[in-house]
């Protein structure tokens, strides 16, 4: 983003993790299985595969942000996870 002067704001999610109301927000562009890291060295502690409800999953997501993947990229109230050069391109 620096190299196409895109403004951004960077977040360290280990320092400041993402709110409830960012990641319900975040929720509506993503979906949920997407936003789950299944390579974290956490995904089979927490049990995340066995769980149905996407409540609990979220819960257990701001428990642990590790297990989120990332970068999450927002542009307004959409957003990507991941590594996606090709939609990013669409917001300039």
């Amino acid at each position: 983003f620096k190299e196409r002067n895109i403004s951004y704001s960077f977040r360290d999610m280990k320092e400041k993790g993402i709110s409830k109301g960012e990641l319900d927000n975040i929720k509506k562009s993503i979906a949920l299985s997407e936003l789950i890291n299944v390579k974290s060295k956490g995904y089979k502690k927490s049990n995340l595969d066995k769980i149905r409800s996407s409540d609990m999953k979220l819960e257990i997501l701001l428990k642990d942000q590790s297990l989120i993947n990332t970068p999450i990229v927002r542009n307004g109230k959409i957003a990507t996870v991941g590594y996606k050069p090709e939609i990013w391109k669409e917001w300039e």
